[in-house]
């Protein structure tokens, strides 16, 4: 950026008045606003003021990208020690295994939290930082860990009081304003364009008066834009299973805690154990990210499968036996569970489609296709993330950005038919397992429909 461009800038910040911006909230609706990782309710419109419950903890975003721009807004906490945020730039969807995506956060923090006091992580309000791999140097007064700009005053009023931010957000740099005084600047953010977001997290906190001015771009490279989300919605709420069928019977062990569906392997229920979307899908992609939690089980039936979904024999012509530690679970496309990507810890890694490789009906070619290209599996207990697109039985698979199964076309498959998250493993008359079980947990499970 030159100096003329600069100056234009910084001449235009300083000048805008809240008479001069646009509302970013109407004060009647969410219109604008689009719900990311959270429950229908979370976020509310009551008096002309946008309403958080703070749980479960999430976003939500509007339905545009900004880059260089000025916001203003007002906002108090409900409750002494609320925490909350607004969010600069940030990824239309949440990091793998995270609450929040990649982005800056400017903190919204209620003098109450930890009583008040400060540490190395945060101050009491007007905190700026990355979260979930986004840069920025922190400028003006720094944390002591260094990851942190501090403000270098603290302006904010107590709850239930309101307070002002005026956030100048531009070429990178953020500089905000509490309370009519600038306290904090941060410089050298990427992403440096992307959606600007609200916080749940954990308490009740509210907003009002919501304006933003749009100043010039300067032209950001591909790598400083946010990612895009546009028309994926949750099929999670994050602290209930609605929108899911739960087995019959089964009797509290597919459960929602925690902003995760956690599942302990031990459905009582007499039949299907799977839980199911409630409703059908027809062509869509899936994001989905699970964790498998531990391995209690030795699987002496684990084996090398070759590029060709074969498995591995020794020189006796048997199938070579590889007993490891293995836990067990998959996301099952088509409603049905030979149509499973499966989640496991066989040498090969997950993302495979169990039933169609092992399928000795199927041609050596759509077996090979339904086997993965490479293993791209974090380590037990680490997050992972599924992006499975189904396409009219054309099937393609990435894990943690990796891609594992580049397409499979499956004849056959059904036209529409629930998701499911899958069932296995069970334990014998002494109570040991007796195969691989599901210890695993789902989240940010979300699905944009194709037309």
């Amino acid at each position: 950026m030159n100096l003329l461009t600069r100056t234009l800038l910084l001449f235009t910040a300083a000048t805008v008045s809240a008479e001069d911006m646009t509302p970013l909230f109407n004060g009647e609706d969410l219109t604008g606003w689009v719900p990311v990782n959270i429950a229908p309710g979370t976020f509310s419109v009551k008096d002309g003021v946008l309403i958080t419950t703070g749980s479960p903890v999430g976003v939500i975003r509007t339905e545009k990208m900004y880059e260089n721009c000025i916001i203003e807004l007002e906002w108090r906490h409900m409750t002494s020690g609320g925490n909350s945020g607004l969010f600069l730039w940030g990824d239309g969807l949440p990091a793998t295994g995270s609450a929040y995506p990649r982005g800056i956060e400017v903190q919204i923090l209620d003098t109450g939290y930890n009583a008040g006091g400060k540490n190395e992580w945060y101050s009491v309000h007007g905190d700026v930082f990355p979260v979930n791999g986004a840069k920025m140097t922190p400028a003006g007064r720094i944390s002591p860990n260094k990851a942190r700009s501090f403000p270098i005053e603290e302006r904010m009023k107590p709850s239930p009081e309101w307070n002002h931010y005026r956030v100048v957000a531009k070429d990178g740099e953020v500089r905000l304003s509490v309370n009519g005084k600038e306290v904090t600047v941060a410089t050298g953010a990427s992403p440096r364009k992307g959606y600007l977001m609200l916080e749940s997290e954990g308490a009740p906190c509210q907003f009002r008066n919501i304006r933003i001015t749009e100043l010039p771009t300067t032209n950001p490279k591909p790598e400083e834009i946010a990612l895009p989300a546009d028309g994926f919605v949750p099929i999670f709420t994050g602290i209930n299973l609605d929108g899911w069928k739960l087995p019959d019977g089964d009797n509290g062990h597919w459960k929602a805690a925690g902003e995760v569906i956690d599942y302990d392997a031990s459905s009582e229920a007499k039949g299907d154990k799977h839980l199911w979307t409630a409703r059908p899908y027809s062509d869509y992609t899936l994001v989905v990210d699970w964790r498998l939690k531990e391995t209690p089980y030795i699987n002496p039936r684990s084996r090398n499968v070759l590029p060709d979904g074969s498995d591995e024999k020794g020189p006796d012509g048997q199938v070579l036996g590889i007993p490891r530690p293995d836990s067990d679970s998959g996301i099952i496309l088509g409603g049905d569970q030979k149509y499973q990507v499966n989640i496991w810890c066989w040498p090969v890694g997950s993302g495979e489609m169990y039933g169609i490789r092992t399928d000795g009906k199927n041609p050596p070619e759509l077996r090979a296709a339904a086997t993965p290209k490479v293993k791209a599996d974090k380590p037990i207990g680490e997050w992972n993330r599924y992006e499975i697109t189904q396409r009219k039985g054309l099937v393609t698979v990435l894990l943690n950005g990796k891609t594992v199964l580049p397409g499979i076309q499956i004849p056959g498959f059904p036209a529409s038919a629930p998701v499911g998250l899958q069932h296995h493993g069970g334990k014998d008359k002494n109570g040991v397992w007796n195969s691989p079980p599901s210890l695993v947990q789902f989240r940010n499970l979300f699905i944009r429909e194709l037309k």
